[in-house]
């Protein structure tokens, strides 16, 4: 499969997941091609990277993230590994914003 392609299955993967959890999400690109959207959007606050890929370099996937997301959103990058869960990772200042609530 090419990476193109399994990029954006990954994003359909990723946002039928969130839908399982209750969140309408769906792949960012789809509708109007390169907007600045997130990857997947659909998590209020929340600016997702989502790869899938098999070697990924962290610290690049969190810095793009944090790149393209807007004034109040946390950047985060979920991602998987084939035959792998799910795994999201962000910076740790963010996340103890959001576990102080």
């Amino acid at each position: 499969m090419n990476s193109n392609r399994k990029g954006k299955e990954g994003e359909r993967e990723l946002a039928n997941l969130l839908k399982e959890y209750g969140y309408g999400c769906r792949r960012g690109q789809q509708f109007c091609g390169s907007n600045g959207d997130a990857d997947v959007v659909g998590l209020p606050g929340v600016h997702i990277e989502c790869k899938r890929v098999e070697k990924l370099n962290l610290y690049a996937a969190v810095e793009q993230s944090r790149n393209d997301a807007r004034e109040a959103e946390i950047p985060v990058v979920m991602h998987r590994k084939n035959r792998r869960e799910w795994l999201v990772t962000m910076p740790l200042k963010e996340w103890m914003k959001m576990y102080e609530r």
